[in-house]
């Protein structure tokens, strides 16, 4: 994990004696984990710009792969050691973990679609929904963590009020803002194609899997092959987990040859814009291409590890299924209402986002308007 020495960055003691720009607002952005991580920069042209703030780094935990993602977004990193011992005016999370911890008001907002999750998980000899808005995760020693509980949709925001009534005046129903920013894509799918090498002529299938036993990866490795033997250009975009558990090396070596395989940190967003058909588990990103409009097919997957009514069970409940053995891409089918079934503020997270962290720092918000970036050009592992 990133190093246990203190920075001499732009707080604490003698920053006075350090900083070019001073009396601005700072920001700690907390990285758990890679799929956080590019959550969270989706936040970030919405208030770093401002020469009233001052975004800082940190990484929560030993994750493989963290360490290396956030130093590669050039910013100032500290230590958590560092960062537990400081008073921020804004922390930006996507996850709960070590919030407890940290002296400022919290913006928490999902990592994947919505706060609810889709998957089962088992708990004790019961199966109970692995959702983000329970009791026992928003509340530590008595208080509501977060100053405001980022939510996607309405219908969360029901189960919030019955989960942990007290979090209810810290909710913040703000869409998805991962899901606008390929909307805002769409425009740019012939650049995104022809950046990955893919011919006007062409049927890209990009084939999503989450982690676990349960995925596209863990269950049906073969229909990589499968899919690139039909003779259409295949892009294979996996689970930031895949990669840090099993290593980018045995996770190249288990693929075969000829894929255009998407790193983990970015890129996948624009493969899913540039896609002809999706192929897909009860992972986000197949959530995300049905939301698209994409033709989808999705893989077979077990009886009873979905909550009911979540955007994976639509998805599985309105997508045909690809036969692994032999996948006939034809069948594939567009998804209705899945676009509904994420947002409930299609086109607007970026402006209440943006408006929610500016109140929590309790500083104007800059009078030029909130963009919504399109996703940025994708690129394959070499």
């Amino acid at each position: 994990m990133i190093g246990d020495h203190w920075t001499n960055g732009p707080i604490g003691f003698g920053s006075g004696n350090r900083v070019t720009r001073a009396g601005c607002r700072v920001v700690l952005v907390v990285i758990p984990h890679v799929v956080a991580g590019t959550r969270l920069v989706d936040l970030l042209p919405l208030l770093e710009a401002d020469h009233r703030v001052q975004v800082l780094f940190t990484v929560e935990g030993s994750v493989h792969g963290t360490d290396e993602f956030t130093r590669g977004l050039g910013g100032h990193v500290l230590p958590w050691d560092q960062a537990i011992r400081h008073r921020f005016d804004l922390v930006l999370a996507a996850s709960f973990r070590g919030l407890d911890r940290l002296n400022a008001p919290v913006l928490v907002l999902p990592h994947g679609v919505g706060a609810l999750k889709s998957r089962l998980r088992p708990r004790s000899e019961y199966a109970l929904p692995a959702h983000g808005l329970s009791r026992e995760q928003l509340v530590r020693d008595g208080r509501v963590v977060a100053s405001a509980i980022v939510l996607s949709h309405m219908g969360e925001l029901d189960v919030l009020r019955a989960s942990c009534p007290e979090a209810e005046p810290f909710a913040v129903v703000a869409g998805d803002i991962c899901l606008d920013r390929m909307t805002a894509g769409l425009p740019y799918r012939e650049h995104y194609r022809r950046a990955l090498g893919v011919a006007p002529d062409q049927r890209l299938v990009v084939v999503a899997s989450t982690w676990t036993p349960h995925s596209t990866f863990g269950a049906h490795i073969e229909l990589y092959r499968r899919l690139r033997d039909t003779g259409h250009p295949v892009a294979a975009v996996l689970h930031p987990n895949i990669w840090s558990v099993h290593g980018a090396r045995q996770v190249r070596a288990w693929l075969p040859d000829g894929l255009l395989v998407i790193p983990p940190e970015e890129g996948w967003r624009a493969a899913l814009v540039a896609a002809d058909v999706v192929v897909g588990d009860h992972g986000s990103c197949t959530q995300y291409a049905a939301a698209l409009g994409k033709p989808m097919l999705v893989v077979p997957l077990a009886n009873g590890l979905l909550r009911e009514g979540s955007p994976a069970d639509l998805v599985y409940q309105r997508a045909p299924l690809v036969d692994p053995e032999e996948p006939a891409l034809d069948s594939a089918a567009v998804v209705s209402g899945m676009t509904e079934a994420i947002s409930s503020c299609p086109g607007e997270a970026g402006a209440i986002l943006r408006r929610t962290m500016y109140r929590l720092m309790d500083l104007p918000e800059p009078a030029r308007a909130v963009p919504v970036s399109p996703v940025g050009v994708p690129r394959v592992v070499g």
